[in-house]
């Protein structure tokens, strides 16, 4: 009989630093307008998500900062610009819970993963919560202890 657990996602890039930055509420599920020079690049993983953020502005979402790195043999008859600004495809009611959260003091929208899904580039993004000092150090410990009593564990086997 075939196993339940569904495989993750076959990722593309993934933001580390947005989970060390920032507390992750909420995620969502986003589409991206992307042009032909843009995936076959993705495709090479030529993508980095580490400066990018998501800006709404008219009841649309916007993805800023994002560099897509261009293939030199995919895009020669045409200027490309590696950072330009992408639309993201969302349901009204998912850009209405995203205002209303950017709204509350002290939130933003953090892209997390870029990945294929039935053959299209999905955007994971977050609703998050920036991060103290204070904060990230707990969070630093925190990790550490874990990895420290896992170590702990296996050596008492």
């Amino acid at each position: 009989m075939a196993s339940s657990k569904s495989k993750p996602p076959p990722s593309i890039a993934v933001n580390k630093k947005a989970r060390h930055d920032y507390f992750i509420l909420e995620h969502l599920e986003a589409g991206l307008v992307l042009e032909g020079w843009e995936v076959k690049s993705l495709r090479a993983k030529h993508v980095q998500l580490k400066e990018s953020y998501i800006l709404i502005k008219g009841m649309q979402a916007w993805l800023l900062g994002a560099h897509i790195n261009p293939l030199p043999a995919a895009s020669t008859h045409k200027a490309t610009d590696p950072t330009r600004t992408r639309k993201l495809l969302l349901h009204r009611d998912e850009i209405a819970k995203l205002v209303g959260a950017v709204d509350r003091k002290g939130f933003t929208i953090v892209p997390l993963s870029m990945y294929w899904k039935k053959g299209v580039v999905k955007l994971g993004i977050a609703i998050a919560k920036g991060k103290q000092k204070h904060d990230r150090r707990a969070s630093i410990r925190e990790r550490d202890w874990k990895r420290d009593k896992e170590r702990l564990l296996k050596q008492a086997k």
